[in-house]
């Protein structure tokens, strides 16, 4: 049977969480569905001008030092980090962005991979980067047969489909190369997102106003426009159950895996962390060891203070 792959969100915020999950599949398989491996950690290191897909805490920045930490960590334990440089409208003047160009570099002596949507930023990448695997987004919303089977006959890795295309096997069965389709198992955002690829762009463009106001002294920033989404920001594994787009843990076995597709990836780069831990047992963890998972997961968090149980202030009594 061929190896289940899942590609696991975040190289920042959700760092302690994917090593811990890495530790327990390591120390504990047996709790884990068959044939499961990681892919990747995807994600990006704040604050990154070419970052895409999800917005980056604008108040963020990693320095030099837990850049290069990371991804040796991360890397020692046999796993690539991904770039999620989708930014889909970056200019020529934009790739030489310093703090983008020091993350290509201090990733460059593993194979490691970047997610990409700007033909300009693949070929800048590929020409001074060669090091690098490059995948394709689903950002870039393909969603006939022929623009993806010419898109999976390209020197991609991986392919993500669009998330409107899950389950429709008559459509999935015409597409090549099946073993360079990756998908997006639990699409946050409502079927067919009527702003979704505006949303990108939202971000590409209130990411260029945060970085020129760091330059800037106060009195001179540009207020960076809000955006406000009803379709789905808010939803967990839980609420999204019901949508077409969902794919549950057995249709993986049952569907996808026979059909030669084993790349799978999670959602939720800026997801609340219990949510994201019960997203990981859901898809991940046989259902009888989930609880069991979960508990061990948290413990560890906690031990690691990632996660903080306050106790009760003591105070003097007063009758």
């Amino acid at each position: 049977m061929l190896p289940v792959r899942f590609h696991l969100p975040g190289i920042r915020y959700n760092f302690p969480l994917n090593m811990i999950w890495v530790s327990l599949l390591k120390a504990h398989p047996e709790y884990f569905i068959d044939g499961l491996e990681i892919g990747s950690f995807f994600g990006c290191f704040p604050f990154a001008l070419w970052n895409g897909g999800r917005e980056i805490d604008p108040s963020d920045q990693c320095d030099a030092g837990f850049i290069t930490n990371t991804i040796k960590v991360i890397n020692a334990a046999g796993i690539p980090i991904r770039y999620t440089f989708t930014n889909p409208l970056l200019n020529e003047e934009e790739l030489k962005d310093e703090f983008c160009n020091f993350c290509l570099k201090a990733a460059s002596d593993y194979p490691n991979e970047v997610l990409v949507f700007s033909p300009l930023l693949e070929e800048y990448i590929r020409t001074n980067y060669p090091s690098f695997v490059i995948d394709s987004t689903t950002c870039k919303e393909l969603k006939s047969v022929d623009a993806l089977n010419e898109e999976l006959n390209k020197d991609y890795r991986y392919v993500v489909l669009d998330y409107n295309l899950n389950g429709n096997w008559e459509f999935i069965e015409q597409l090549e190369h099946p073993e360079k389709i990756e998908v997006l198992v639990n699409a946050t955002c409502t079927p067919n997102c009527p702003r979704r690829g505006e949303h990108y762009r939202d971000i590409a463009r209130r990411q260029r106003i945060i970085l020129k106001n760091r330059k800037l002294p106060p009195e001179r920033r540009q207020k960076v426009p809000e955006w406000k989404c009803r379709y789905g920001i808010d939803n967990t594994v839980y609420s999204i159950q019901a949508y077409p787009t969902v794919v549950k843990p057995g249709e993986i076995l049952e569907e996808y895996v026979p059909r030669g597709i084993n790349n799978f990836k999670i959602e939720g780069r800026t997801a609340n962390l219990f949510s994201l831990v019960d997203t990981y047992c859901f898809y991940m963890a046989k259902p009888e060891y989930a609880d069991q998972v979960r508990f061990q997961v948290l413990r560890n968090l906690e031990q690691n203070g990632v996660v903080a149980v306050r106790r009760p202030r003591p105070m003097p009594f007063k009758s």
